[in-house]
């Protein structure tokens, strides 16, 4: 680990380590103010994620009969795609200019795009590609977490940026913890809800979250407006340069040096990493329900219920993790912190291969006894049908030779993956923006939120088309696989992957 002469003691989380070697200037402390805007622009971000994101289908249902249940992968894919595109875009951006401007312009993208999601009810036609669209300019706009992490990244030195990193990650943790539960309290609305006759919306439980996050992004921007400061040290703490951005002639003067100095396998190797991160967690949110009801024989109103808790309680679970992170990363460093984490997601999913001569429940037995085999020759369902069929479909035909994953399996599955994802999520990227060093890093964050995003993408349709063609032993031991292959990667580049400064010789590790 890097080591300087002078040492911060460990902080509580979302306490900032603001204290220098000397007493605070107006610059330290307008530098931490404008790190916590950059907290809430994060914790805003997840929060207009989630806070939508129970209730998107049903929504979807209600304005446009003909969506199906593959376009709605495309409405929650949308919004990844479109800040893998934005990323790099608006990381460029923030190295040309100062980091307001394309701050400014994301949000304001993103709260346009909230309300075009609220009214994408009015259309006569195509209503579920208005919302497709509206998904896309959402996450568009969440684009700027590569300018959120490259600020923090050039605002903080060495021995702040894990802490700092860590605070971010834990504002992000809290807004996917209370997006679903302000669309929760906002359900009391109904369906039906009230109309606003002058600017004609229909304010109701899907467009009231819609409208509440395009009035967070208002407030966002007047924070960035009237607090947000550019400031730039380096790793020890100096102060390179306030950086107000009067000029368009100002520039970093070590950006060219620092630029030929970077080791691009390690930055190419810690965005395979993050990738890897990335894509394992979008695996694991993307299955639980359907594992979870194929296994335990749970409903769908059981399954959304149960696995709410368990997500929220993921979620509690990984602010804890973020607290241990700090101190454990300054006691034994980056790279270790994010070894052990890949360890534990690998045992996470290695607990979650069947095993034993138990068997799920066939949901072809609810299909017989509740006389619904007319669904299987088309025919209309028989009145007293109703009860919700339950257990393993049976077109999955893994299901009749896969042993069951047991509750208990589940359950462990839970809690390790809880605390192996935000170990991993907050090391790869305070690990990544180390290397970087003090090059103007908006570009390479937008590289690492981009390949982020397209883990997102891209995991859930993989697991969808493995676990549904091949079952999940099959598909748990090819993610065990990835983590076993990301475990040597980072082992194999273990002495590439340090800091800037370490590397040059100016702090000793």
């Amino acid at each position: 680990m890097p080591q300087l002469v002078d040492s911060d003691e460990a902080t509580p989380l979302l306490r900032d380590d603001a204290r220098s070697d000397h007493p605070q200037n107006e610059d330290d402390r307008s530098r931490w103010r404008s790190i916590r805007v950059m907290y809430f622009t994060m914790f805003l971000s997840s929060v207009g994620f989630t806070i939508v994101i129970t209730s998107i289908w049903p929504y979807l249902q209600k304005i446009d009969e003909s969506a199906d249940a593959s376009f709605l992968g495309w409405v929650v894919a949308a919004y990844s795609l479109g800040q893998m595109v934005a990323s790099p875009i608006f990381g460029l951006w923030s190295n040309k200019r100062p980091r307001r401007e394309p701050l400014v312009c994301s949000i304001f993208i993103n709260l346009a795009a909230n309300i075009y999601y609220a009214y994408v009810y009015l259309p006569k036609t195509n209503n579920k590609y208005h919302m497709l669209i509206s998904r896309v300019f959402v996450g568009f706009g969440a684009g700027n977490v590569a300018v959120v992490r490259s600020y923090v990244a050039g605002a903080t030195s060495l021995k702040e940026r894990t802490g700092a990193m860590a605070n971010m990650s834990a504002c992000q943790a809290l807004g996917f913890i209370l997006g679903p539960a302000l669309q929760a309290g906002l359900s009391f609305i109904g369906e039906q809800g009230v109309t606003v006759k002058f600017i004609q919306l229909q304010l109701n439980m899907y467009t009231a979250p819609a409208i509440l996050a395009a009035a967070f992004g208002l407030i966002n921007i007047l924070l960035v407006v009237l607090v947000l400061r550019e400031h730039h040290i380096d790793d020890n703490g100096r102060l390179i340069r306030s950086i107000n951005y009067t000029s368009d002639a100002d520039s970093f003067d070590a950006s060219e040096e620092a630029e030929e100095s970077i080791d691009h396998a390690a930055v190419l190797t810690s965005n395979v990493l993050f990738f890897i991160v990335m894509f394992i967690f979008a695996v694991f949110e993307t299955i639980a329900t359907p594992l979870s009801m194929d296994m335990f024989a749970w409903t769908r109103k059981e399954a959304v219920l149960y696995n709410g808790i368990i997500i929220c309680c993921i979620g509690f679970e990984s602010i804890l993790v973020f607290l241990v992170v700090k101190v454990a990363s300054k006691r034994f460093g980056d790279r270790p912190v994010l070894l052990v984490g890949l360890a534990i997601i690998f045992c996470g999913f290695f607990i979650l291969l069947p095993w034993g001569n138990h068997y799920p429940k066939i949901q072809w037995a609810d299909v017989k006894n509740n006389s619904l085999v007319s669904h299987l020759t088309g025919a209309t369902t028989a009145s007293n049908s109703s009860v919700e069929p339950t257990g393993c479909p049976y077109e999955q035909t893994w299901c009749q030779y896969t042993p069951a994953i047991h509750l208990a399996q589940y359950i462990s599955s839970d809690i390790l993956i809880g605390i192996g994802y935000p170990a991993c999520n907050v090391m790869s990227y305070t690990l990544y923006s180390k290397i970087l060093g003090p090059t103007p890093q908006g570009v390479y964050m937008g590289w690492l939120t981009a390949s982020g995003s397209g883990a997102r993408t891209l995991g859930p349709v993989f697991v969808s088309q493995v676990y549904t063609i091949l079952g999940p032993r099959w598909a748990f031991s090819l993610i065990c696989g990835m983590v076993l292959g990301a475990i040597i990667l980072l082992s194999s580049l273990y002495n590439r992957l340090i800091a800037f400064s370490v590397r040059h010789g100016r702090i000793i590790e």
